[in-house]
């Protein structure tokens, strides 16, 4: 598969973006003209740029409103048009985007159109140009791409021919069945971009909220299979409008562009092997230059240290199956926060080939002997991901020695871990989860809180054994302190909380306070048994229930920017207990 990518799609000037584009691996470029025309470069300096990073210049655009016109305003297109291909011929390019006409469109009339855009064939047939015209889902009479080909095929110039973009495409509803029947030799370029299923006008959600494939609502694998079905042999190319793309790293964006194409090519291939599903969370991982805090929340938990590692100042506590990492190595200066987890799989190295295909670099990891080899990923924003099999899950908490006391019998394991993502980072992490890990992307919600707005978006596997939460920061808690914008935690899944609760405050555990309006919204909302309105009220536990069963949980302080949820699943619930998320936000911003 050819990859391609607009420049519109980055933040940066044209070079930030050429290099950035290269550097991510992708073979072509579209050239956005904005982007030249502000550039200090000439053509003929953008054109050496590409050679030396071997991209090759797959289009030029846009081209706008040429067709539809009256003799007169059709001249001023031909003036227009030749200067375009002289700068095409400085630009080393030979594909320019035509887009239907949205301004000066009078005459809705395909013979017309057609007679135009053949006229403008022949000017760029004669400089060795092609015109690809594109239906813009806004076009004053040209919006469908069926009608785009209808036009394409009466003008009959081999100059002329169609692009094809899924946006202009899906966002109308439009059935992409039909482009079977387009001759894949006059399907001259392809864009995609992926979009959340919004209603509101086409032109504003086509601007500001497009998004990479396996981001949104459209069914990009169905849409890339009928160009490819009708002969399509060209790149498949990117063009994605977003505000926050066009503010954001460029080299960071460019690669996770790749992966979203990558992503869609595994799509494609039927036959393709299947990731190494994970089907538990093997351990979390803490670190801080001092984690005595974290360890004493965790022993009035009713974790039991297992040990000190025997390289490292690296501590194990367990309970159950539940397994937290405490890692002071190399945190000078860094208070506590969640580094990293671990998943476990059949096939480790697979699953770690498959994130690295994925764009995900190996995290370097300093063995010494007897220590286990576990094979580690970075996540986008640095968190490290260790991946364990049936053989190496079972002998890494072998490391460490000098462990002492007896967990709590009600902590079976960690039933979910709570991540934070900035606003700007959220579709890129999703994407990553998802596919690296061979998660699927669940409920999303947005909830309430002191700060605004948060935005939760749930990832897991097939069997529940792995679940992710991740969170997008509100814009006001980007301004907030460290602890607030960062707050992340990890779930410790119980049996018998009520019970668990009562021994843990003997042993001095201090949970979130929870208000006594809470309560009383409780008992209208709920039908629950005489008494247990109390227990939970006596105990500081929030409760939640479904068709399926009832979820009962707390949280403990936050310590640097980490907590932890002490929960409950009873019968089938499958939720997260969304509803009491604002409880916990309000006490934990009051808190600070």
């Amino acid at each position: 598969m050819q990859t391609s990518i607009a420049t519109v799609c980055l933040s940066g000037t044209l070079v930030d973006k050429l290099h950035a584009i290269a550097d991510a691996g992708f073979d072509a470029v579209e050239v956005f003209e904005p982007d030249l025309i502000t550039a200090p470069q000439t053509p003929e300096e953008v054109r050496a740029l590409c050679d030396r990073l071997g991209l090759r210049i797959a289009l030029y655009q846009p081209f706008r409103d040429a067709e539809g016109v009256t003799e007169p305003e059709f001249a001023q297109v031909l003036r227009r048009a030749e200067a375009k291909f002289e700068l095409m011929d400085r630009l080393g390019v030979d594909t320019v985007l035509v887009c239907s006409n949205v301004a000066t469109a009078s005459i809705d009339d395909d013979a017309v159109s057609a007679a135009q855009l053949a006229r403008l064939a022949d000017l760029a047939d004669a400089r060795g140009k092609r015109l690809a015209f594109e239906a813009l889902a806004w076009g004053r009479y040209i919006d469908d791409y069926r009608r785009a080909w209808r036009i394409v095929e009466r003008a009959d110039h081999p100059a002329l021919g169609v692009c094809l973009d899924s946006f202009h495409i899906l966002s109308r509803g439009h059935d992409p069945a039909d482009i079977d029947r387009i001759p894949g030799e006059k399907i001259f370029f392809v864009q995609l971009a992926d979009a959340p299923l919004l209603s509101m006008d086409v032109l504003s959600w086509s601007r500001h909220h497009r998004l990479f494939p396996g981001e949104g609502g459209f069914d990009l694998p169905a849409f890339v299979g009928h160009t490819l079905r009708a002969g399509y042999t060209g790149p498949l190319s990117l063009e994605v409008f977003n505000d926050v793309f066009r503010q954001t790293d460029p080299a960071r964006t460019a690669r996770h562009a790749l992966r979203s194409l990558t992503v869609l090519e595994d799509a494609l291939e039927t036959d393709a092997r299947p990731a190494s599903a994970p089907h538990a969370l093997d351990q979390v991982e803490i670190k801080a230059q001092d984690t005595d805090a974290v360890a004493a929340v965790l022993e009035r938990i009713g974790f039991a240290p297992s040990g000190r590692h025997v390289t490292k100042p690296v501590w194990l506590y367990t309970a159950g199956e539940a397994r937290i990492v405490l890692n002071e190595h190399n945190a000078t200066g860094t208070a506590p926060h969640v580094a990293g987890f671990g998943i476990r799989v059949d096939r480790p190295e697979d699953a770690a080939a498959r994130a690295e295909r994925l764009g995900a670099q190996r995290a370097h990891r300093r063995l010494l002997a007897g220590e286990t080899d576990l094979p580690a990923v970075l996540a986008p924003d640095g968190t490290e991901i260790l991946i364990s099999g049936p053989q190496s899950g079972a002998a890494w908490p072998g490391e460490f020695a000098g462990g002492h006391g007896t967990p709590d019998p009600s902590i079976r394991g960690i039933d979910h871990v709570n991540l934070t993502e900035p606003a700007a980072d959220i579709e890129e992490a999703v994407l990553f989860y998802g596919t690296a890990l061979g998660l699927t992307r669940e409920s999303s919600a947005e909830l309430a809180g002191p700060a605004g707005l948060v935005r939760s978006q749930v990832l897991r596997s097939g069997d529940g054994g792995v679940r992710l939460a991740l969170n997008v920061v509100p814009p006001l808690a980007e301004r907030t302190s460290a602890t607030q914008r960062h707050a992340q935690h990890v779930a410790i899944a119980c049996d018998d909380l009520p019970g668990l609760i009562g021994r843990a405050r003997a042993r001095g555990l201090r949970t979130v306070p929870v208000s006594a309006n809470y309560y009383d919204d409780l008992g209208a909302r709920f039908d629950l048994p005489p008494g247990e309105l109390e227990r939970l009220r006596e105990t500081g536990l929030l409760y939640d229930c479904d068709a399926s069963g009832e979820y009962l949980h707390c949280y403990t302080e936050t310590i640097g920017t980490v907590f932890f949820e002490l929960v409950e699943r009873r019968g089938r619930y499958d939720g997260f207990g969304a509803a009491n998320t604002p409880v916990r936000l309000t006490a934990q911003h009051l808190s600070h």
